[in-house]
C-alpha cells in the first residue's frame, strides 16, 4: 500500500503542504496545467529552492491578489498579514513592520465557480469543494452566520484558492492509498487579526483541528493556518507517529520565516508500507498501586476491558519504601483514553496516571471449525504473508467437551490439533 506521511513538526499551512509536495516529484508544470483558469499566466505561480535552519526546501510561491508582489497565504479569517508569504507564523507580524491589505472576499459559489474552471478530474473537483465547505462551516460556526452567508476572506483570496486545488491535484497524481500525518505544532502566543489580538491557534484553525492531536511548541507564532490544517485533516486518515514504510520520496515545503532552533518547514515521507502486517496505533495506560484492596482488580480489570480495553494486565512491582505494589497496564484504541482513565481514577486508589501512544503490529486472523469424535472445535489461526504461524483451538469449546465427556482439557486439545493437521493444514 502506498502510503503518505505529514510531520508536522513545524506546523502546516497551504502553501508548505503544495510545496512540499512538489518537492516529493510532482511537477510544477502539470499542477500549473491543473489549476486551469485559476493560474492566468504561468508567472502566476513558482517555485524557489530555499534553507530553514539548514534544511533544503520548495518554496510555493504565488502571485496573489492585495499587491503585485503580494506572497502572503493561507490566511486565518479576517488576518492582517505581511508583504511576503507567512513567517510560519506564517506572516502575522505586528508593530512597524505590519501592512494591512484588502483581500477579496469570495463566497462560496464563487470559489465553486473557480473550482470548475480548473483542470482537475470531476473527482478531484468534489474533494476541493468538499474541502471548502468545511472551511466555510467553520467560519460560519464561529461567526454566528449561515453556510451561504459566509464569506471568506484572505482564504478565499486566488493564492489561497491555488493551495487547495493544486494540493488535490497533486495527491491525485501521487496515488496514495493511506495518509497518516504526525501530530501538529500550533506554536503559541497571539496572532494580530481584523478583529483584534486571537491567541494560537486561531479561532477557525481550532475548531478545523477537533479531535486531532495538536501541541504548543516553542515558537512564539502561529505555526498552523487554516488552509494548513484543513489540508492535513481533510487527506489523514490517522495521527501519530510515523508508521512501517519503505520510504521512496521526501519533500520539504517552506514556511517564509527562518527559525534559528527548527526547520520551518513541513516534510511529507512518501513509500510502501510493510505488507507483512499492519500496524495500528494504540495507547499505553499506566499506574502504579500500592494501597488498594486487592479484591478490587479483578473487578477493575472486568470494568476496564468491558469500555473496549484490548489488554489489561498487573506486574508487581517494588515501590518507595520498599513497599510491594502493583503496576497496572492497559492496552486500548487512543479514541477510548479518556474514558478508561476516568475509570482508572474512579475504581482504584491511585492519584495519577501516565500515558503514551505506541505503534503495534497484529498478524491476520481469522477463525475455522474442526471435527473431532467429541465434536466441533473452534481453531484460532494467526497468519503473516498468507502463511499461517499459528493455530490454537479455542479453549471454551476444549473445556465444554472435556467437561461433557470425562476428559482432560489437554485431550481435547490434542484431539483438535490432530484434526487441523489432518485436515491439510500443516503451514506451522
Amino acid at each position: 500500500m502506498k502510503v503518505l506521511y505529514f510531520d508536522c513538526f513545524a506546523g502546516a499551512a497551504g502553501d508548505m503542504v503544495l510545496g512540499a509536495l512538489i518537492d516529493a516529484g510532482v511537477r510544477l508544470e502539470d499542477v500549473r496545467r491543473a489549476l486551469g483558469s485559476l493560474a492566468i499566466s504561468p508567472s502566476t505561480v513558482w517555485t524557489e529552492r530555499v534553507t530553514r535552519a539548514g534544511i533544503a526546501a520548495t518554496k510555493f510561491c504565488v502571485r496573489g491578489e492585495a499587491a503585485p508582489l503580494d506572497h502572503a497565504h493561507d490566511h486565518s479569517h479576517g488576518e492582517s498579514h505581511a508583504h511576503t508569504r507567512h513567517g510560519h507564523g506564517h506572516g502575522h507580524l505586528s508593530g512597524p513592520h505590519e501592512e494591512h491589505h484588502h483581500y477579496v472576499h469570495r463566497s462560496l459559489a464563487d470559489i465553486n465557480r473557480l473550482i470548475d474552471s480548473s483542470a482537475l478530474t470531476a473527482a478531484g473537483k468534489e474533494r476541493a469543494r468538499e474541502l471548502f465547505a468545511r472551511l466555510g462551516e467553520a467560519e460560519a460556526a464561529i461567526h454566528g452566520t449561515s453556510l451561504g452567508q459566509v464569506h471568506l476572506h484572505e482564504v478565499g483570496a486566488l493564492d489561497s484558492v491555488i493551495d487547495i486545488v493544486g494540493t488535490v491535484f497533486a495527491m491525485e497524481t501521487l496515488g496514495v492509498e493511506r495518509v497518516v500525518s504526525s501530530p501538529l505544532n500550533v506554536g503559541s502566543g497571539t496572532v494580530r487579526t481584523d478583529h483584534g489580538v486571537y491567541p494560537v491557534p486561531a479561532p477557525a484553525t481550532a475548531r478545523l483541528l477537533k479531535n486531532v492531536p495538536i501541541y504548543a511548541g516553542p515558537q512564539q507564532a502561529e505555526m498552523v493556518t487554516p488552509t494548513g490544517a484543513l489540508l492535513i485533516t481533510g487527506y489523514a486518515q490517522a495521527f501519530g507517529p510515523l508508521p512501517p514504510m519503505r520510504v521512496a520520496e521526501i519533500g520539504y515545503g517552506a514556511g517564509d520565516r527562518d527559525f534559528k532552533d527548527t526547520p520551518n518547514v513541513l516534510r511529507v515521507l512518501i513509500g510502501e508500507t510493510d505488507a507483512a502486517a499492519e500496524s495500528h496505533t494504540v495507547v499505553v495506560i499506566e499506574a502504579e498501586i500500592d494501597d488498594m484492596n486487592p479484591q478490587i482488580f479483578g473487578v477493575l480489570m472486568d470494568k476496564l476491558l468491558a469500555q473496549g480495553a484490548l489488554d489489561v494486565f498487573y506486574t508487581p512491582i517494588q515501590m518507595k519504601k520498599n513497599r510491594p505494589g502493583t503496576l497496572l497496564s492497559v492496552i486500548a484504541a487512543p479514541a477510548s483514553r479518556e474514558a478508561l482513565i476516568g475509570t482508572i481514577f474512579r475504581e482504584t486508589t491511585t492519584i495519577g496516571v501516565r500515558y503514551r501512544e505506541m505503534t503495534r503490529e497484529c498478524l491476520d486472523r481469522r477463525t475455522v471449525v474442526v471435527t473431532t469424535s467429541l465434536g466441533d472445535v473452534r481453531i484460532k489461526v494467526a497468519a503473516r504473508n498468507g502463511r499461517v504461524l499459528n493455530a490454537a483451538p479455542e479453549f471454551e469449546d476444549c473445556v465444554r467437551l472435556a467437561s461433557e465427556h470425562n476428559l482432560p482439557a489437554k485431550t481435547v486439545q490434542a484431539l483438535a490439533m490432530k484434526a487441523w493437521l489432518d485436515a491439510g493444514n500443516r503451514e506451522l
